[in-house]
């Protein structure tokens, strides 16, 4: 029988079929499902998972990564409903452990699926039927996308992904990783530079496992041979790199998009859109990652033209070995680089392709022009004498050991100039994701190429080195027939004389760049391996320079760049950086000085690898649980050394050099952090920000308070932070960079639909306030009512020592409209942050503090106007009335500078000096740095010049600016008739009149109704609230002018003042007033004025 493949309408997605146990099958039979879902894998995800080899490369489908042995096996879907399978033998909806519901978004060789969420498996049976969805619809997620994963969406998330039917080929550790490194470092460098720096360095005795200090050591003290010195210490560097580089590369897939095949000649080479960039953006982030990132695309784009120099240098010999020169050696190089680079610039517009296999075509050539070099030294030839090449002699060995530097080159010149024939280590790393197994791959090529091409390349050094004499004529009539007694150089042991021509000659290692042409058996195989080295060399700078560029700027981190993020056709082509790349190669080819480019190259290359090595420090430092790299074999401190090697080679190069590259990344670092790209790639700098983070709120618990160190830590009950903006900002505006800042919100309502919508929020509303550059926390609670709300974050919010230490309220202006039990729950928040030893600020602005109800209507009135396209709606009046356009004003103005103005302080009660402290931190801000601090207390009509002396020495000694300071001695005064009025008509809806009423009905009426004022509650505290009247009174005269005022909140005892009767206290102290904060310390003291 067979095997649905896939449901039918009816089933909903957590339908399970019944299917018989596999093993109930007859063999036969399986084999035959075997092999139909093998065929089926052509028009369907759902292939076999069947792997075969093909010219040592593996071509896999998606199942042979996640499935064990030669057996064919059929996944349990839940979106997809492809086959329903018992998972160990139950049914049931859990899925079973698979590489799809692990991808970020939708891979070529295989589709993003999402496995069962918690909800669905957790929730009761019948509430999970009735969120089916049908098979195929996107699963409801935040954002709209799957998993959370932006940029993502569910319905592209579950696409099912067809393969073509010749699978796709990935390559082994030699094709993808070994060759594709060796044709990077054989270059330019290795025939055409190599014996000019054996020439200038000498040999040398270092090995290749030498360490750079011992090699530094003997150069200081055995100044002799350095040639291999320089190939050593190279060697070195790229070791480490390689070391960190096969860390980062098998620490996961590294995404650099979709390679591009573009070749010329014999020139093959896979560029992919991220490279070292990718490397090093994703494990340090976009701060380091961005700043290499633009080092490193303008090195490849450099590297284009020292190359293409190097090209042009070696046609230039032969035009002038044949007498062709156009007008002389300098500007003809110009001339051919400037014609080359045009054609290259085609040529990668154009996108040439060509066969893959066609690496191994060029790799065969340079091995030939190798051998042909090696086998040239074997047969001296008469003819080649006068130019110096004699064959393998003690003397000429002897002679060339030493250094001889020439023309103001120095050791870590010449190293300079040979490094970038070392800079090719990375070319396995940037095709991570089109091998066959990168784990094993890119250490063994990239370790194995370093080695062979180090041995190649001393082997070279030591021969060239024991062939050929530093200088010679060319002339063959300088042979000696006498002996003569003051010529002592190896050419004189030789029967040759060049000393003729002194420094100066035209051929020999030191004048000569074509040695290796002249050495070799058959001259014209070498300038065939010159041409393709450099060339193909050159059109791989040309190529991944604009897509390291282009994978940047579609980053975003730059946003003046995003012009460079657009792609032409199919393959997503950006010519632009094409462009860039070219205007930048042909300046440097007019330079047409490959010592004086090389140099340059090299500093940017240092900086890449100093950052790579440093990453990997970084990361193991960090001890992100996701740092786990498949390969071993490196260590932090290691590469820590070679991070500090390069950044000193950089330094010791060229000073000024490195300086200014120190400089630009450290520019560039400062601006993307200032900047905060929206960007998470989970980087080791947040693991470690983390870390140390952790760390220190660990440290810091167990250190005790002390008064000096106190910093208002705010709990504000915004609940939606976005609606109570001018709250937010004020608190914002004491607490940046001081203290910490929580937004509390109650969710009030069926546990079921709070729950969801914690989850959405939390991650919705802190990113809001990141957004809005405030640095404040979002905590959101579920509770049956606002007090259990208030206790709940009160008592949970916060971590260590950063825990909150003041509650931040609004005063709600409309208390009165509002169900009478909502002040009863706001006058029991009071005494719960009072009986945890909160501080308590409560905040009104006479407009009010919520917009919330003017958020939507603005919403609704613009797509209003766009609907309808009015084209005079500019000039027309604002929809909102007036109210309401003061309450969107009001809003806004602590967003504002303050200017010149008051900040008036009623220090009326000690509570510890909060009161005092909150001014004093807004006046340290840029926005309110102007204004003045005013203080006024109460005092006695006969101590007034004795009570302000005494806050004025006070307030010196807590070193606190004050403009002025006022003593009230008529506070207690009574209040005017119609204000006393006013309140008792305010208080009327909620007294309890129990004079009036009989003794069992009051008590009964109190009971469940506890707001209630009293009669004799009333009278009890008649002074307390002809005070609060009074001050008012008071506050109307002195400080109606004042930007802010800030007064002492009133203490209500618990249990014996009601709710409604203290709401009254507030609302007749702050009525028609400019912002005011009523603030209340512990009654700790948060100043000082010890030392």
């Amino acid at each position: 029988r067979s095997v649905p493949l896939g449901p039918t309408p009816s089933q909903s997605r957590f339908q399970v079929d019944l299917v018989a146990e596999g093993a109930g099958r007859p063999a036969e039979e399986l084999r035959k499902a075997s092999g139909e879902g093998s065929a089926a894998g052509k028009g369907s995800s759902e292939g076999g998972n069947v792997s075969f080899q093909n010219g040592g490369d593996t071509v896999m489908s998606e199942g042979s990564l996640h499935s064990g042995g030669h057996h064919h096996h059929y996944y349990y879907d839940t979106h997809t409903n492809t086959y329903y399978l018992r998972t160990f033998g139950h049914n049931t909806m859990d899925a079973v452990p698979r590489i799809d519901y692990y991808r970020h978004t939708a891979a070529d060789l295989g589709e993003k699926l999402i496995r069962p969420s918690l909800a669905e498996l957790h929730d009761e049976l019948d509430k999970v039927s009735a969120q089916c969805v049908p098979p195929g619809t996107p699963h409801p997620s935040l954002d709209g996308y799957a998993n959370g994963d932006e940029g993502t969406p569910a319905g592209e998330a579950t696409a099912s992904y067809t393969p073509d039917s010749k699978g796709v080929v990935k390559f082994g550790w030699i094709k993808g990783v070994l060759v594709r490194c060796m044709l990077n470092i054989w270059g330019v460098m290795l025939f055409i530079r190599l014996s000019w720096i054996v020439g200038q360095a000498g040999i040398g005795m270092c090995t290749n496992t030498c360490t750079l200090q011992y090699c530094w050591t003997y150069t200081l003290f055995f100044p002799k041979g350095l040639s291999v010195v320089v190939i050593g210490m190279a060697t070195v560097v790229t070791t480490i790199t390689g070391l960190s580089t096969s860390a980062i590369a098998t620490n996961g897939f590294v995404r650099g998009g979709k390679p591009t095949f573009i070749k010329f000649l014999i020139f093959s080479c896979i560029c992919t859109g991220g490279g070292a960039y990718y490397l090093i953006s994703r494990s340090l982030g976009p701060e380091f990652g961005g700043a290499i990132g633009l080092i490193f695309a303008f090195a490849n784009a450099v590297a284009v033209a020292m190359y293409v120099v190097g090209f042009a240098e070696t046609v230039v010999e032969l035009l002038k070995e044949n007498g062709a020169l156009m007008v002389d050696e300098m500007n003809d190089i110009r001339i051919i680089g400037a014609i080359t680079v045009v054609i290259l610039l085609g040529i990668s517009v154009a996108g040439m392709e060509w066969e893959s296999k066609a690496q191994i075509v060029l790799l065969v050539i340079l091995i030939l022009a190798i051998g042909d070099f090696v086998i040239g030294t074997f047969i001296p030839l008469d003819s080649k004498k006068p130019k110096g090449f004699f064959g393998y002699k003690a003397e000429i060995f002897m002679e060339n050991f030493g250094p001889d530097f020439r023309h103001e080159e120095t050791f870590f010149s010449v190293f300079a100039i040979f490094f970038p024939a070392a800079t090719g280590i990375l070319a396995g790393a940037n095709i991570s994701g089109d091998l066959a197994d990168p784990q094993s791959a890119i250490p063994k090529g990239t370790l194995l190429a370093i080695l062979i091409t180090t041995l190649v390349y001393v082997g070279i050094a030591v021969s060239v080195g024991s062939c050929v004499v530093r200088d010679a004529t060319g002339n063959v009539n300088d042979t000696i027939v006498t002996e003569l007694m003051n010529c002592t150089a190896a050419a004189c042991k030789l029967n040759y004389d060049f000393s003729s021509c002194q420094t100066e000659c035209p051929y020999g290692l030191m004048n000569n760049f074509q040695v290796m042409s002249m050495v070799s058996g058959f001259a014209p195989l070498i300038s065939a391996g010159i041409f393709s080295a450099t060339l193909s060399s050159a059109l791989a700078s040309l190529v991944s320079a604009p897509k390291i560029f282009q994978a940047l700027c579609k980053d975003n981190i730059y946003p003046g760049f995003q012009m460079f993020a657009k792609g032409y056709g199919k393959n997503n082509e950006p010519l632009r950086g094409y462009l860039l790349t070219f205007l930048i190669a042909l300046g440097f080819i007019l330079i047409a000085e490959l010592n004086v480019i090389a140099p340059i190259i090299s500093n940017f290359f240092l900086a890449s690898y100093a950052l790579i090595n440093f990453s990997v420090f970084h990361a193991s430092l960090a001890k992100s649980p996701g740092w786990r790299p498949a390969f071993k074999y490196y260590n932090m401190w290691i590469s820590l050394l070679g991070a500090i090697l390069c950044c000193i080679v950089m330094f010791v190069i060229n000073w000024w050099a490195a300086l200014l590259t120190y400089v630009i990344v450290l520019g560039l670092y400062i601006y993307v952090t200032y900047k905060k790209p929206d960007v998470n790639w989970g980087s080791s700098t947040q693991a470690l920000t983390y870390l140390n983070a952790l760390q220190h709120s660990i440290r810091l618990s167990g250190v005790e308070d002390h008064v000096k160190n106190f910093r208002p830590q705010c709990l504000i009950m915004t609940g939606v932070p976005s609606a109570r903006p001018a709250l937010l900002h004020l608190v914002h505006a004491f607490t940046k960079n001081v203290g910490l800042m929580i937004c509390g919100h109650v969710h009030m309502g069926p546990r079921r639909q709070a729950m969801k919508e914690l989850s959405a929020d939390l991650a919705k509303y802190q990113r809001w306030l990141i957004k809005n550059k405030m640095k404040a926390f979002y905590a959101p609670v579920h509770a049956e009512d606002l007090r259990d709300g208030g206790q709940y974050l009160m008592q949970a919010a916060g971590l260590g020592r950063m825990r909150p230490n003041t509650l931040v309220v609004g005063f709600k202006k409309n208390w009165r409209q509002k169900k009478a039990e909502n002040t009863l729950f706001l006058f029991l928040v009071f005494s719960d942050a009072f009986d945890i030893q909160y501080g308590v600020v409560v905040i009104r602005l006479k407009e009010g503090l919520d917009i919330s109800h003017l958020q939507g209507q603005a919403k609704c009135l613009t797509s209003i106007l766009s609907y309808f396209f009015f084209p005079d709606s500019k000039s027309q009046s604002s929809p909102l009335n007036l109210t309401d356009q003061r309450l969107l004003d009001a809003s806004t103005q602590f967003q504002k500078k303050q200017g010149k103005s008051n900040i008036d302080v009623w220090w009326l009660f000690d509570d510890g000096g909060l009161t005092l402290l909150i001014p004093y931190l807004l006046t340290t801000k840029k926005k309110w740095k102007d204004c003045r601090i005013r203080v006024f207390i109460g005092g006695k009509i006969n101590r007034i010049d004795h009570d302000r002396r005494a806050m004025a020495t006070l307030l010196s000694k807590f070193r606190i600016d004050f403009s002025d300071i006022m003593v009230l001695g008529d506070i207690n005064t009574k209040p005017k008739k119609e204000n006393i009025a006013a309140f008792e008509e305010m208080i009327e809806p909620f007294r309890l009149h129990e004079d009036d009423k009989e003794q069992e009905v009051a008590d009964k009426m109190k009971e469940d109704e506890p707001w209630r004022i009293t009669d004799n509650e009333l009278e009890l505290y008649k002074t307390k609230t002809y005070r609060q009247i009074r001050l008012n009174e008071l506050l109307q005269e002195h400080s109606s002018t004042a930007n802010i005022i800030v007064m002492s909140l009133p203490v209500a005892r618990k249990g014996a003042v009601s709710s409604a009767l203290y709401m009254a206290w507030l609302e007749a102290l702050s009525k028609d007033l400019p912002p005011i904060l009523l603030v209340r310390g512990n009654h700790q003291s948060v100043l000082t004025f010890y030392s």
